[in-house]
C-alpha cells in the first residue's frame, strides 16, 4: 500500500517510482497523506523528481554557476556569483522546494534595511551588506535566473521569483545637478590650472553627454568631420570591466559644438586611427579616481557628480531649442521618458508662462471688459 498507518497512530505515504523508492512523508491524517502523495505523483508525471527538490540551494546554486561561467557576459557571472555573498545563509540552506515567494521578499528586505557598514558582525557569522534599490534589482534578476534554470531543468516547478517585488526605498533618490553652461565655463577655467588635457576631457563631456565607460573607450577613428562633426559611440569600457557594446546594445552618433571641436580636433592630432581619443596628458586611460583627485572634485565640482556633465549636455541641448526626440538620440535613450526627465527639471513651457502671469505688474489680472465695467 501506498498510505501506511503507523504504530504511533499517524500515516506515512511511500512515493515510488516504479519499483524504485523515490521518498516518503508522515502526516496526522490519512487524506493529507494521499493529498501528498497525489501531488507527488503529478509532479514525477510532469518530470520533475521530486527528490531534486531537497537538494540545498546552494548546492545547486554552485552548478548553475558553473555552468553560467561560460555561458554569459563577465559582468553578469559576476552579478550572478554574488548571490553566494548576497543570500541570506537560511536560504542558501533551504530545500530548493521548499523556497517560496515569502523567503526571496524577505532577502529584498534584508538587503535594503541591513546597516551600512558590513564590519559589523551578526550570529550567521557573516556580515549583512545594505544595498540601493537598483543592486538589489540586480540581486532579483540574478536569482530570477537562477530559479528560472531549476524550472527548465525540471527541479521545480515554479520560479518563486516572479511575484516578487523590490520594496522602494524611503531614502531621498539622487537628483541630478547639471552646471548651466555659464557655470560650466567657469569650472573649466578652475579645471584648466589644475590639468589643461583633463579640463578639456570633461568640456567634452559637458557637450557631448557621454558616459564615463563611452569616454573611456573613444578611438580617434570614432571622430568624423563629414558630412558634419561628431563623435560615433560605438564600444563601453566601464573600469574593471571589459570592453562591451554601449548601454541599450545600439551605437549612435553625437554632434561636435563648436565650442569644443577645436579641443577634439587637438585630442585626435597626431594620433593613430585605433588610438584613444580623450586621454590624460600622457596618453593614458582616463580612471575617475585619478582624474577626480587631480582635478580636485571635491571642491571645483560643487557637489556634483562626474555623471551631472552628461546631465548638463542634456540641458544645454534642450537649452538650445533641440527638439525632446533629437536629444533622446543624442543621449541614446531607450525611452522617451528618460529624456522627458529633463523638461521636469528644466520647466515646461507651461510653467514659463506661469511665471510670466506671476511676474506680471500688480493690478494686471488680465480680467474681461464686463469685470473691470463691474469694478
Amino acid at each position: 500500500m501506498s498510505v501506511q498507518k503507523q504504530p504511533n497512530g499517524r500515516f506515512k505515504a511511500r512515493l515510488k517510482n516504479g519499483r524504485e523508492y523515490i521518498g516518503g512523508k508522515t502526516f496526522d491524517t490519512r487524506t493529507e497523506a494521499r493529498d501528498w502523495l497525489k501531488r507527488e505523483r503529478a509532479a514525477l508525471a510532469g518530470g520533475i523528481d521530486p527528490r531534486a527538490g531537497r537538494e540545498q540551494v546552494r548546492a545547486v546554486l554552485d552548478r548553475w554557476l558553473a555552468i553560467r561561467q561560460n555561458t554569459v557576459a563577465a559582468k553578469t557571472y559576476r552579478a550572478d556569483a554574488d548571490l553566494r555573498r548576497l543570500m541570506p545563509s537560511s536560504l542558501l540552506n533551504m530545500h530548493l522546494g521548499a523556497v517560496s515567494d515569502r523567503e526571496i521578499s524577505r532577502s529584498y528586505e534584508r538587503l535594503l534595511t541591513a546597516a551600512p557598514h558590513r564590519s559589523t558582525k551578526h550570529k550567521g557569522g557573516r556580515a549583512p551588506e545594505r544595498l540601493t534599490a537598483a543592486s538589489v534589482g540586480r540581486y532579483r534578476a540574478s536569482l530570477s535566473a537562477f530559479f528560472g534554470w531549476c524550472v527548465r531543468e525540471k527541479l521545480i516547478v515554479a520560479n518563486p521569483v516572479t511575484n516578487t517585488r523590490v520594496p522602494k526605498p524611503s531614502e531621498e533618490a539622487i537628483e541630478m545637478r547639471p552646471f548651466t553652461e555659464a557655470e560650466l565655463e567657469e569650472a573649466y577655467a578652475i579645471w584648466k590650472e589644475k590639468d589643461t588635457r583633463l579640463a578639456d576631457v570633461l568640456l567634452v563631456l559637458g557637450w557631448t553627454g557621454l558616459r564615463w565607460g563611452e569616454a573611456r573607450a573613444l578611438q580617434v577613428a570614432d571622430f568624423v568631420e563629414v558630412p558634419t562633426p561628431g563623435v560615433m559611440v560605438r564600444r563601453n569600457q566601464p573600469e574593471g570591466i571589459e570592453r562591451k557594446r554601449p548601454k541599450g546594445g545600439r551605437s549612435r552618433r553625437v554632434p561636435l559644438a563648436n565650442r569644443v571641436l577645436a579641443i577634439v580636433r587637438d585630442l585626435a592630432h597626431g594620433k593613430a586611427p585605433h588610438e584613444l581619443l580623450l586621454t590624460t596628458s600622457s596618453g593614458a586611460m582616463l580612471h575617475r579616481t585619478a582624474v577626480l583627485r587631480a582635478l580636485d572634485w571635491e571642491n571645483t565640482g560643487q557637489g556634483r557628480r562626474l555623471h551631472d556633465l552628461r546631465h548638463t549636455a542634456a540641458c544645454l541641448w534642450i537649452t538650445r531649442r533641440v527638439d525632446l526626440a533629437t536629444v533622446q538620440a543624442w543621449c541614446g535613450h531607450e525611452s522617451a521618458a528618460t529624456t522627458n526627465r529633463y523638461l521636469h527639471f528644466l520647466g515646461t513651457g507651461a510653467d514659463v508662462a506661469g511665471l510670466e502671469r506671476l511676474n506680471d505688474a500688480p493690478g494686471n489680472l488680465g480680467g474681461t471688459d464686463d469685470e473691470e465695467d463691474a469694478s
